[in-house]
């Protein structure tokens, strides 16, 4: 028992209490809007325009483009072989799609959707982000282990950055430093986005497998999603300030400017929501349901809603040499957008 303000509190009377608190400071994300797509492909990541209001959802060969706030179609860019990510450069008026099987970048008029251009980058280009404070497009090769740098003015390749493994999800600081999730190494890397050249890297235990990664450039604060945790860095020094529990099956993670929260997107079907309470202070407040395989997202900071895409899953093919553990197949027009809000 625990004796509080003269009364005797039995421990398990405590933890209920503690249970209660917890539940009800939960920001109480649930689905709101369901937008059924259909079509055939994956998908991959997801890159929301909040000027626009447009929403990027790459799909194996095309990227679609809808309408956030209602689900309508926007229309497509098209030609994107094996197409993971996309970044938008507001102030160019351009856009870019990293095509993974092609070992290319799209440059794209995000008014049309119209390609103007290709560029060659190193081999299965996946995360891509746009450093606003170089004007250059980075790409996450994660065949040929670097990072290729483009003018995204010119369209041209700056220079390429060799890293120590896998590269995953990575983000811009907007003052000159990029940092990126080092997957097979378990590890941080900060690049020096002017310069082209690595900093530093950081460990990540007892961060497993880090795949998403978003920052909170105000308290410089990293969220690098790992197998089942959630790594919080410092990033300026690079130290693991907190390490909390989150889904199953993490690719994407997220952060609120204005509402400090942090969300991490499973394949297991949940949303985990973390507050951040001070810079070193963070909370799991909320496991949200999803759908099973809704695993990447993208976060709207005008309205504070999540998007996040899955499908339903029928049997996997049979394997291959190239092919030895196919994922499970998508079922026809089964395809959909998932809206959470409060």
């Amino acid at each position: 028992m625990i004796r509080r303000f003269g009364w005797l509190i039995p421990v398990s009377a405590l933890v209920v209490l503690v249970a209660f608190a917890i539940a009800a400071s939960a920001p109480g994300y649930h689905v709101v809007k369901t937008y059924k797509l259909g079509g055939d492909g994956g998908w991959d990541y997801l890159t929301l325009d909040p000027a626009s209001r447009h929403l990027y959802i790459s799909r194996s060969t095309r990227v679609m483009v809808i309408e956030a706030d209602s689900g309508k179609s926007v229309g497509e860019i098209a030609d994107t072989p094996g197409v993971h990510g996309i970044a938008l450069a507001a102030d160019l008026d351009r856009g870019f799609a990293s095509n993974g099987r092609e070992g290319t970048v799209s440059i794209f008029d995000p008014k049309t959707l119209k390609t103007s251009a290709k560029v060659k980058v190193g081999e299965n280009p996946d995360a891509i982000i746009y450093d606003s404070a170089t004007k250059q497009v980075f790409t996450f090769n994660g065949r040929s282990h670097d990072s290729t740098a483009l003018d995204a003015a010119k369209g041209t390749v700056s220079g390429t950055i060799k890293l120590d493994g896998k590269p995953e999800f990575a983000v811009s600081d907007g003052k000159g430093e990029v940092f990126v999730n080092i997957e097979d190494k378990n590890e941080l890397t900060v690049i020096d986005a002017k310069g082209l050249t690595v900093k530093t890297s950081w460990p990540l235990a007892p961060c497993d497998g880090p795949s998403g990664l978003a920052l909170d450039r105000e308290h410089r604060r990293l969220f690098s999603g790992c197998d089942k945790l959630m790594a919080i860095v410092n990033a300026d020094n690079g130290k693991v300030v907190s390490t909390l529990p989150i889904c199953d099956g993490v690719d994407a993670t997220a952060y609120d400017d204005e509402t400090h929260l942090a969300f991490a997107s499973c394949h297991d079907g949940k949303l985990t929501v973390i507050h951040e309470y001070s810079p070193d202070k963070f909370s799991v407040v909320e496991n949200a349901t999803t759908q099973e395989g809704a695993r990447t997202m993208a976060l709207d900071p005008k309205t504070h809603q999540v998007f996040t895409v899955t499908a339903k899953f029928g049997p996997p093919p049979a394997a291959t040499a190239q092919q030895p553990h196919p994922r499970p197949s998508i079922l026809p027009e089964s395809f959909v957008v998932l809206v959470l809000g409060k």
